[in-house]
């Protein structure tokens, strides 16, 4: 299919939008299935809830870092498929599988036998550590899994194909439900497992979806299984890029949690309220990432840059628009959430760093905007750089805030906002005008 033939050229607004909606759909999935998961493990009382947290907190980490796959295949593919180069498609997410499949077994490897350091590391001693650890430990089992299906949906929405992950990602989420219910309590011909069923009714999910997955990509483009060993190593730069922004965000954000901790009982309790609407907002703007990032991938491929620019400008419409609607929706909404998340005690410092939050969705809206840009483009040495920036930039603040400032939670979240304006500005001057080696900017002459 030409560019000039593609469905955006014709109805932008509503490809973007359509493509969209099932992405968010399958990204929430996720983080809804876990707080069921959690629910049920409450119910068994306080040990077997800091284990789950001290179990999913060290592997949900460690799989993130491994996120540069499905970025890479999803951004390859969907160049290769605006070349009209099918056979590539296939050969490209053929070897991401092949490198899924060697870095889960890696983590299976080196992170069994490290389970009890991991669980210490994160603070638990005693029978929750015992049971973090018996989690971690069948958890592992899945990680090839995990990283599977990382790649065939970075695949599948390189091909504009956004339905298809969403589907599995409802299946392998409503199966993990059932078997949550089935191996946590005992229910029928089941032992009780506690925290350990929850553990292997993920990992049987992960396994299943992933499986489904490959057998889907399969019959859409075909897996070759001959390598060039010059893709590889375009991964692999890939992947040393995106680990290093990857790991910058998720430490800048752990640095934040630590400094607002440190302040006091009544400010961790009140970041902690923030972080967790934080994380939800952050999946619908993510929804317009992955889907501008094919997209831009796809005219990219097919030398239309007239129509990536296109792609750009609706959007950024759409994701700035989205942005000042969550902002809003935060605030008027703050007493709903104050009831809902935040104790009595924490409310006063809650109210203006939550203000922060609110006021900087549209910060973030072009935050991961002109994330899905860059990836789109293949522009990741940008994206780490502009990382390292924010990341400075904001951390130096958070570093010398003192924990006994009047309002400190509120600069904490001040911090926040800057690190998301600083990355979003960034972003968006790659691309108008196009500092630096802009591709947008070395295709447009």
């Amino acid at each position: 299919m030409a560019h000039s033939e593609h469905p955006f050229t014709r109805q932008p607004h509503r490809t973007l939008v359509s493509l969209s909606i099932p992405v968010l759909f399958s990204m929430t999935a996720e983080p809804l299935t876990a707080l069921i998961d959690t629910a049920f493990i409450a119910s068994l009382g306080a040990v077997s809830l800091a284990a789950l947290g001290v179990g999913t907190t060290a592997l949900s980490s460690l799989f993130w870092m491994f996120n540069f796959l499905g970025i890479g295949t999803q951004t390859e593919v969907s160049q290769a498929d605006g070349q009209g180069r099918r056979a590539r498609a296939g050969r490209i997410a053929g070897l991401a599988h092949g490198m899924a499949a060697g870095f889960g077994l890696l983590l299976i490897l080196l992170l069994i036998p490290t389970a009890v350091f991991l669980a210490e590391l994160l603070g638990a001693s005693g029978q929750v550590q015992v049971e973090a650890v018996a989690y971690m430990r069948i958890r592992l089992f899945g990680a090839p899994a995990v990283l599977l299906m990382l790649v065939s949906f970075g695949a599948m929405r390189g091909l504009q194909d956004m339905r298809t992950p969403l589907w599995i990602a409802l299946g392998v989420n409503g199966l993990n439900i059932l078997l949550d219910w089935l191996l946590i309590f005992g229910n029928g011909p089941f032992p009780v497992l506690g925290v350990a069923g929850s553990a292997w009714a993920s990992t049987i999910s992960q396994w299943l979806g992933a499986l489904a997955a490959i057998g889907l990509l399969q019959r859409q483009i075909g897996l070759w299984h001959r390598y060039r060993l010059t893709e590889a190593a375009n991964l692999l730069r890939v992947g040393s890029d995106l680990f290093i922004r990857t790991g910058l965000l998720t430490l800048f954000l752990a640095f934040t949690t630590r400094a607002a901790t440190r302040i006091g009982p009544e400010a961790g309790a009140a970041h902690q309220a923030i972080r967790q609407v934080y994380v939800f907002t952050a999946l619908a703007l993510d929804a317009y990432s992955a889907t501008v990032q094919s997209l831009v991938g796809y005219f990219v491929g097919s030398g239309g840059m007239r129509w990536a620019r296109r792609v750009v400008v609706v959007g950024m419409q759409w994701s700035l628009g989205t942005g000042v609607a969550l902002g809003a929706v935060m605030w008027l909404g703050r007493d709903w959430v104050i009831g809902l998340l935040v104790p009595e005690t924490a409310v006063a410092v809650f109210l203006p760093a939550w203000g922060i939050s609110a006021l900087s969705q549209p910060f973030n809206s072009f935050a991961f905007l002109t994330d899905g840009v860059h990836w789109g483009t293949g522009d990741y040495r940008f994206l780490r750089n502009a990382m390292i920036a924010a990341t400075l930039a904001a951390g130096v603040i958070v570093w010398l805030l003192p924990p006994d400032l009047p309002g400190a939670l509120t600069w904490v979240w001040g911090a926040i906002s800057l690190w998301a304006l600083l990355r979003g500005a960034l972003g968006l001057l790659r691309i108008f005008p196009g500092i630096g080696d802009s591709p947008f900017a070395a295709r447009a002459r």
